[in-house]
C-alpha cells in the first residue's frame, strides 16, 4: 500500500481549498460574496471531469481496489434503494426463479447477445472480497462471485465508435407524466473493462437475493455503490448519452449527482 494514496474526496478538498485561494485573491469581499453562487456552480460542473482524468492519470487504468479476507465479512451485504420491486414483469420472471429471465447485449456491438443466467454462470467466473461504498456514508464488505464484463463484451464483440456501457434495469424508479421510468447507469470502456467490474449473480456465496438485485448486477468496485445497478436486464453499448434519460449519462446523475463516483 502506498503511504499516499490521491482518493476523489482528498482530491476535491485540495481542488476547492485551492479554488477558494484564486477567487478572494482576484477579487475584494463584496465581488466575491456576489459572485459566490456562480463560481460555486461552475466549480461543481467542472470538478467532476477534472478529478475523472485525475484518478485516471494518477491511480491508472488497472488499479485495484482493495480485496479483503473473509473474515472481515461481519453482516449480510445492507440493501439499498429499491430492494423489492413491484413490477409485473420482474415480478412475473421472480414467480418461475427467472428461468425466462435474458441479459440483452445492444447497441454498437457486432454481435448482440441474449444470455440466459444459466449461460452466464458457465462463463468464466471471477470471486472477490471488496467494501461497497454508498454515497450516504456507509460501507460493507461483502464476497461477490460473476462473470467479468469484459467477457461479455468480447464475445457481443464492441464496435471501435464505442465509449460507455449503459445498464438497463428491471425496477421501476419513479412515474413520470410519460410513463414508468426504469433505472439506468452507465460508465465508460476503461472501467467497464476493469478485472474487478463484474455482472454478479451470488453474494457470500449463495445465489444473489432479491434485496441485492436479483438475477443480476453490476459490480463497479472503484466507484460508489449508485454506479452498480441491480436487476438488471440489458447492456446497451452507446457512442453519447444524447438518448439516455436527461442526457447526464445515469438516472441520479439526470437529478444533480456526478456521472464519475470514483472513490
Amino acid at each position: 500500500m502506498p503511504k499516499f494514496q490521491l482518493t476523489r474526496r482528498r482530491f476535491l478538498t485540495a481542488a476547492s481549498l485551492g479554488l477558494s485561494g484564486l477567487a478572494l485573491s482576484g477579487c475584494d469581499a463584496f465581488d466575491f460574496l456576489q459572485d459566490r453562487d456562480d463560481r460555486v456552480r461552475n466549480f461543481l460542473e467542472g470538478a467532476n471531469d477534472l478529478t475523472y482524468r485525475a484518478q485516471r492519470l494518477l491511480a491508472g487504468r488497472d488499479s485495484l481496489a482493495q480485496e479483503y479476507s473473509e473474515a472481515d465479512i461481519r453482516q449480510p451485504q445492507r440493501p439499498n434503494g429499491v430492494t423489492a420491486p413491484d413490477d409485473e414483469t420482474y415480478k412475473s420472471l421472480l414467480a418461475n426463479d427467472f428461468a425466462d429471465w435474458r441479459l440483452e447485449v445492444t447497441g454498437l456491438v457486432e454481435r448482440p447477445l441474449s444470455l440466459t443466467r444459466h449461460q452466464l454462470m458457465n462463463m468464466p467466473a471471477r470471486t472477490q472480497i471488496t467494501r461497497h461504498d454508498c454515497v450516504e456514508g456507509w460501507s460493507c464488505i461483502a464476497k461477490w462471485t460473476g462473470v467479468p464484463l469484459a467477457l461479455v463484451l468480447d464475445a457481443a464483440v464492441v464496435r471501435p465508435t464505442a465509449r460507455y456501457v449503459v445498464f438497463r434495469c428491471l425496477d421501476t424508479i419513479e412515474n413520470s407524466l410519460s410513463g414508468e421510468v426504469k433505472y439506468y447507469g452507465s460508465i465508460d470502456l476503461i472501467d467497464a473493462r476493469h478485472p474487478q467490474t463484474i455482472l454478479a449473480y451470488a453474494v457470500n456465496g449463495k445465489p444473489l437475493p432479491v434485496e441485492n438485485g436479483a438475477p443480476l448486477r453490476a459490480r463497479v468496485e472503484r466507484q460508489l455503490g449508485y454506479k452498480m445497478p441491480k436487476y438488471l436486464k440489458g447492456i446497451e453499448l452507446v457512442d453519447s448519452f444524447g438518448a439516455m434519460g436527461l442526457g447526464k449519462g445515469g438516472y441520479w446523475e439526470d437529478r444533480g449527482y456526478d456521472w464519475y463516483g470514483g472513490i
